[in-house]
């Protein structure tokens, strides 16, 4: 609760000073955030950091798929479980079920 209070007294300080500062200023911090943006170094660093954030996740996925397909059922995908389109793999089942009573699935 007491991050929410702090977001939202942030959040009502930052409106009232951009109100006060007005477009003018708004268009002049604008347009420096563009230059920053195009400026060829700052993209090469942001491509660095996107190609070491990219390596980082695909180091996560590796030492977490294992524990996390084994822990979740429907996050098999070696055939075991019939393929559903939702993921869920006692659904087929449970539609093979309601077919043969007779309800409606």
């Amino acid at each position: 609760m007491r991050y929410r209070m702090t977001f939202a007294v942030g959040l009502a300080v930052g409106y009232v000073l951009g109100s006060r500062a007005g477009r003018e200023r708004y268009e002049q911090i604008k347009r420096t955030a563009q230059r920053v943006a195009d400026n060829p170094r700052v993209q090469e660093v942001a491509g660095v950091v996107g190609a070491q954030a990219s390596k980082f996740a695909g180091m996560a996925r590796s030492k977490v798929g294992g524990t996390l397909q084994q822990r979740i059922p429907f996050l098999h995908s070696d055939g075991h479980q019939p393929e559903t389109g939702t993921g869920w793999p006692d659904e087929e089942v449970a539609a093979q079920k309601a077919r043969e009573s007779g309800i409606p699935y």
